[in-house]
């Protein structure tokens, strides 16, 4: 594969994360209620925190060197976002 089109499928799995994760926060909520995207972007956000922790520990179990560090900050950076989901639902 050429390097052109490797950074074209790369662009398009992050822009397909980014709709899906849109969809999954609720982007149709505020068109139809005439409220605002605030609460979808941080939604958004949130997730992407959430993913880069499953990517952590992915890497943790995948990986020889720096398993400790790699599972830490993915424990972490999930639980952050757990934080952040609790927060945004008004649980905390």
């Amino acid at each position: 594969m050429t390097n052109t089109s490797s950074k074209i499928l790369s662009s398009f799995k992050y822009g397909y994360l980014i709709v899906f994760f849109a969809l999954l926060s609720g982007i149709f909520y505020p068109i139809i209620t005439d409220t605002s995207f605030e609460p979808v972007i941080s939604g958004i956000l949130v997730l992407f925190l959430g993913l880069a922790g499953g990517v952590l520990l992915y890497k943790a179990t995948t990986t020889e060197t720096k398993r400790e560090i790699f599972f830490g900050s993915g424990f972490v950076l999930i639980g952050i976002s757990l934080y952040f989901i609790f927060q945004l639902t008004g649980r905390v």
